[in-house]
């Protein structure tokens, strides 16, 4: 499971947890402008925005988690299972594999009106990887400097939905997250007045009581309201400092711990990493589950121009401060 967000300052943000039970030995990966992207079913793109993400790469590919292009478009594959439904090719369209459908994007496209246009021919097809890397079942969320959708195709078809809150996480489909946060209008940021009875003095005894009735559990519909409350009422300074540092504080409400989701065989789902990627700037920052320092990788710094891949391996451990 995983959660996405947006968030804006003076700069825009764009960023996920990674909720699994194992690594596939991710690192910050730079495609520049020049790789050559091979696709399985249309022509292959060797001209396109260089990308900065998170990815495992496999035989020189970059199967990328998140990223974002230089032109700040941003994008995310998060878990949809028993809902993701891939088709078979079909004639007339561009049909695209899911591991395909981020660099698809993201090297064609500057802005949600662009991605808009690629998705009126898409068809996400069950292609696989490989036998080693089958597909997963995702959605997606794809954010510009102006505006967010979510990308889900089921047994209906290819649905796009409107991102007015900016978050994603998992099952339901997004339109029921969406409905979903009706039952929590109630909640808010200010201390409560007495509604239940005129009849009753009632005690205000602690801070934050306004936010009774948050869900605190780690389903996917529970972080999404979680993380929709905390990010919609966050307030932050407007430099990249405090920016970034709201922006993994907000990510931190819906953090997993390593214990808490037992998934059999002595495995446990939690938070492998979390990422902020300042989409006006390239810089991609991160946080692992070990390591709570903060690094960054600035997709300025590389050769754009290039043809390889640029791979950052995560620092993993934990970075220490010692002050005396």
């Amino acid at each position: 499971m995983c959660t996405a967000v947006t968030y804006v300052t003076n700069d825009h943000y764009f960023g996920r947890n990674l909720d699994l039970d194992f690594s596939y030995n991710e690192t910050v990966t730079i495609t520049p402008r020049n790789f050559v992207f091979p696709y399985r079913h249309v022509s292959d793109i060797s001209q396109h925005y260089a990308i900065i993400g998170m990815a495992t790469v496999v035989n020189n590919y970059p199967l990328y988690y998140d990223a974002t292009n230089e032109k700040g478009l941003s994008m995310a594959g998060l878990n949809f299972p028993e809902n993701a439904v891939y088709f078979p090719e079909a004639t007339g369209k561009d049909n695209i594999a899911p591991f395909e459908f981020i660099p698809w994007l993201l090297g064609q496209c500057g802005t949600i009106k662009e991605v808009r246009e690629l998705l009126e021919k898409i068809n996400l097809v069950n292609t696989n990887f490989s036998e080693e890397f089958p597909l997963s079942p995702l959605h997606w969320m794809i954010t510009d400097q102006q505006e967010s959708i979510v990308v889900e195709q089921t047994k209906n078809g290819l649905a796009i939905y409107e991102n007015p809150v900016g978050v994603m996480t998992n099952n339901p489909t997004f339109d029921y997250q969406l409905f979903n946060l009706n039952n929590y209008r109630h909640v808010s940021p200010i201390t409560p007045n007495n509604l239940f009875s005129k009849e009753i003095d009632l005690d205000i005894y602690s801070r934050g009581m306004g936010g009774i009735g948050l869900p605190g559990d780690l389903s996917s519909a529970s972080r999404f309201v979680k993380v929709a409350f905390t990010k919609l009422n966050s307030v932050s300074g407007t430099s990249e400092s405090e920016s970034i540092s709201q922006f993994f504080q907000i990510l931190g409400s819906v953090t997993q711990q390593r214990g808490l989701c037992d998934v059999g065989d002595g495995k446990y789902e939690y938070t492998i990493y979390s990422s902020c990627c300042n989409m006006d700037k390239g810089i991609y920052y991160y946080t692992t589950y070990e390591n709570s320092q903060i690094t960054g990788v600035d997709m300025y710094k590389e050769n754009l121009e290039g043809t390889k891949l640029v791979n950052y391996p995560l620092v993993s451990g934990q970075q220490i401060n010692f002050v005396n």
